[in-house]
């Protein structure tokens, strides 16, 4: 993951990645930045608040820390995949099936979309909820092996993970609200306040 290791890794000789585009030549063709690196500009520009662990304990230092933020630890979470609250079990969240109840929703994805950094997700996160019909905040969980390209790509791969019976209700969140959103474009685009703890895997 080169973003990453250039960030909290060795640091590497100059290589051409870091030739700025300006400095090369007339004739040469673009550099194309690495998936990851892709993704955290584009998931940032919409709004995004990411947050990057090297391990389980940074996810959960993390989560913590965005409870606190927000003051959510005695308020109800909407939670779909229950292998969540097992992997959080220490939290004790206080988790409910109710959106109407709950004040965030947390969830995992399919997939990070590099080219636009939304995230695809699906009936396995969502069942057959529709975005607008989720609570304002989201916390996301996935892992740096959830990068692709596209949305091509991430569909592909959907498909054949999902080897008896793909699942439905496949789509992207890609706007995210921010303290002083007043964006025309994501107007009527069901834009939530998203958190990502994401967490190097590979």
């Amino acid at each position: 993951m080169s973003l990453f290791r250039k960030l909290f890794g060795k640091k590497s000789n100059p290589s051409e990645e870091q030739i700025p585009n300006q400095e090369r030549g007339k004739y040469m063709p673009e550099i194309k930045l690495p998936a990851d690196e892709r993704f955290t500009i584009n998931f940032k520009a919409n709004g995004g608040k990411f947050l990057y662990c090297e391990n389980m304990d940074e996810v959960k230092e993390s989560l913590n820390a965005i409870l606190d933020e927000n003051q959510w630890h005695d308020d109800k979470v909407f939670v779909i995949d229950e292998r969540l609250l097992n992997l959080f079990k220490d939290f004790n969240l206080n988790s409910t099936n109710k959106i109407s109840e709950s004040k965030y929703f947390l969830s995992t994805c399919e997939y990070l979309i590099s080219d636009d950094g939304s995230l695809l997700i699906s009936s396995n996160q969502i069942a057959e909820k529709k975005l607008k019909e989720l609570p304002e905040h989201f916390i996301i969980y996935a892992t740096t092996s959830q990068f692709v390209e596209n949305i091509g790509e991430g569909l592909k791969g959907i498909k054949a993970k999902s080897k008896s019976k793909i699942p439905t209700n496949i789509t992207t969140i890609k706007h995210f609200k921010t303290a002083d959103d007043k964006d025309f474009l994501t107007y009527g685009s069901s834009a939530k306040d998203l958190y990502l703890l994401l967490l190097e895997d590979l």
